[in-house]
């Protein structure tokens, strides 16, 4: 019988006046492979934090096994901003002894590139004070997974990975020995880990067996067998459900349920997109042209993003693009979405971009828009249109928007200024929405969203009657979303993938593979070994600094709707936008050589 590492009996917890944790029992076993999932604010982060003993909880009593060995990765790391990367990561350990390790080999590449660091100036010895905030959180999650622990506890440990880095984490923990309770909205990163989930709601925390795919189903089947009242959410998991069991075996868990019962509970549910009759909708709504370019160069200055692409998104059409920090995946959307702003008068450096005459585009960026604080959410949705159009005849109110992207009727009379930033994120794709795009270009959407929000952001995705251009490190978002997956590779060609996104982590393998140095057996690949290490460390130390003017940019973001009604204050912020703006272009320029020479 598995031994219980931690144990929460009877626990409540309150904030102000509402009860987050309210008598909850839950038990964590050696072996356990757990997900918490729910609402943004429902209490998730709470729980793990009582659970670790990092926050006291108002009732009830939490208790630890003895001796055990707890490793915690929370949204703030503690590392100290004066140590060297080696001091904190590896501690005293000599070279030869950490080098010879295998675990630590492992970690070390799988989220820094490699035994040197190459992303930092100083490798090992960067000072961790000046480093970015997703620098430091990789830093932090390499300390705790190189040590040894008998529960690990994670809060959104996918937050500044990319495809790749989530991939090799979600290998990672698969293969250690270590009790795990996972906190993200990553689902597939939740199918390939977990073995059990707890869902939190409304102050009480649901348990299922199984992954992600078989919480949709254990849910979906709870909630028709108890007949609750909520059919619209009732309806939408059995939605997502239904594509879970019919999609590749790659996007499922092995069932742990009744196959014949999962059966019956989707068998009157159809596809979530009926594609034959969205794509006869919007081409009714855009005609036969939407995006053609003709032997296209985008630049970043004088460098080369793309060269000689000829390519076309038609009407209907639903594209994922991936691709390496710095490949021009943004760089693409502004050009076409500066193409549409000018009506085509805009054109890249060669060739040419037609747009079609009847194209009403929708770009959501990866910031959030400034919003004046004062409106209400209600008001900042009616300021751009008060009914909506989702096509074949249907139609909705601002409120009723409002209140399928899980703002509430008294959360619709909240100040902007005081919603989160996850909020913030769904009032801005709301108000896209609203104002009836045919055209959408989503940048890093999930950003900041729930599970919950995400599902609804498909399911209002599946009858939406237009062409979509999704950038995504979200795996699952991308497949549930779109219907063909593009890649940039850094070599300024966009390729199309059978395979979606598998095909991409193979080629990505491949690249890295290529790069590696053989051993060399003369001066001349000695020499062209070093050139190229050279290369790959300044590429990660590119990435790095692109990361940190990220996180600037966010962060004058912020400002900029906190000082929304000052002129002078919004005028000099913008301006520090503009010249970050400028840094990331020659940076990713400066990118782009150095891949060509890697």
């Amino acid at each position: 019988m598995a031994t219980n590492l931690v144990n929460l009996e009877a626990v409540g917890k309150v904030y102000g006046t509402r009860a987050l944790l309210d008598g909850v029992s839950l038990g964590v076993n050696e072996g356990d492979r757990i997900g918490v999932v729910g609402r943004n604010g429902d209490g998730k982060t709470t729980l793990i934090r009582i659970l670790a003993k990092l926050e006291g909880a108002d009732d009830g009593r939490v208790t630890h096994s003895g001796g055990l060995r707890l490793g915690v990765l929370t949204q703030h790391d503690s590392l100290d901003p004066a140590a060297t990367i080696r001091h904190e990561v590896i501690g005293d350990l000599a070279d030869h002894e950490w080098a010879g390790n295998a675990k630590i080999r492992d970690v070390l590449t799988g989220l820094f590139g490699g035994l040197d660091l190459p992303g930092f100036g100083q490798g090992l010895d960067t000072v961790i004070g000046p480093l970015s905030g997703g620098e430091r959180r990789r830093i932090a999650l390499a300390k705790l997974l190189i040590a040894e622990q008998d529960l690990i506890v994670l809060d959104e440990p996918t937050n500044h990975l990319d495809v790749e880095g989530i991939s090799w984490l979600a290998r990672h923990l698969q293969s250690r020995r270590s009790a795990l309770v996972v906190v993200t909205h990553d689902r597939w990163f939740l199918d390939q880990v977990c073995t059990r989930m707890w869902d939190v709601q409304r102050g009480d925390v649901h348990e299922y067996e199984g992954g992600y795919s078989d919480y949709v189903f254990a849910r979906a089947e709870r909630e028709r067998i108890a007949a609750t009242e909520e059919a619209k959410r009732q309806n939408l998991m059995r939605k997502e459900l239904a594509w879970l069991r019919r999609g590749a075996p790659a996007r499922t868990s092995k069932p742990r349920f009744r196959i014949e019962a999962a059966n019956e509970l989707i068998a009157d549910v159809p596809p979530p997109r009926d594609s034959a009759e969205l794509m006869k909708f919007a081409s009714s709504r855009l005609g036969k042209t939407v995006f053609e370019l003709a032997d296209v160069t985008v630049q970043a200055g004088p460098k080369l993003l793309l060269k000689h692409l000829t390519w076309q998104l038609g009407p209907g059409d639903r594209v994922g693009l991936v691709g390496v920090n710095g490949a021009g995946k943004t760089s693409l959307l502004r050009a076409l979405s500066e193409a549409a702003r000018t009506e085509g008068e805009a054109q890249p450096a060669a060739g040419r971009i037609v747009v079609g005459r009847t194209v009403k585009l929708a770009y959501l960026s990866q910031e959030v828009g400034e919003l004046d604080p004062t409106l209400r959410v209600l008001e900042a949705v009616q300021e751009v249109r008060e009914r909506v159009d989702l096509g074949k005849g249907r139609e909705m109110t601002a409120g009723q928007l409002c209140e399928k992207f899980g703002f509430t009727k008294e959360k619709q009379w909240t100040p902007v200024g005081d919603l989160s930033g996850g909020e913030r994120r769904r009032l801005q794709i709301l108000r896209l929405l609203m104002d009836e795009p045919n055209v959408l270009f989503l940048d890093e959407p999930t950003n900041d969203l729930d599970i919950e929000t995400l599902t609804q952001l498909e399911d209002l995705l599946d009858g939406w009657p237009g062409s979509l251009i999704v950038i995504s490190h979200d795996r699952y978002f991308v497949e549930r979303t779109t219907d063909r997956v593009f890649a940039l590779l850094g070599d300024a060609t966009l390729r199309m993938l059978p395979r979606g996104l598998d095909e991409y982590l193979e080629r990505r393998q491949k690249v890295i593979e290529a790069a590696a140095p053989a051993p060399a057996q003369t001066a001349a690949p000695k020499k062209a070994a070093a050139v190229n290490r050279a290369a790959q460390k300044e590429l990660q130390k590119i990435e790095r600094q692109l990361d940190k003017i990220g996180d600037k940019e966010a962060k004058l973001h912020a400002q900029i709707a906190e000082h929304a009604t000052d002129f002078e204050k919004v005028a000099g912020l913008d301006a520090q936008l503009r010249e970050l703006a400028g840094e990331r272009d020659e940076l990713e320029m400066r990118w782009l050589e150095l891949a060509e020479d890697a």
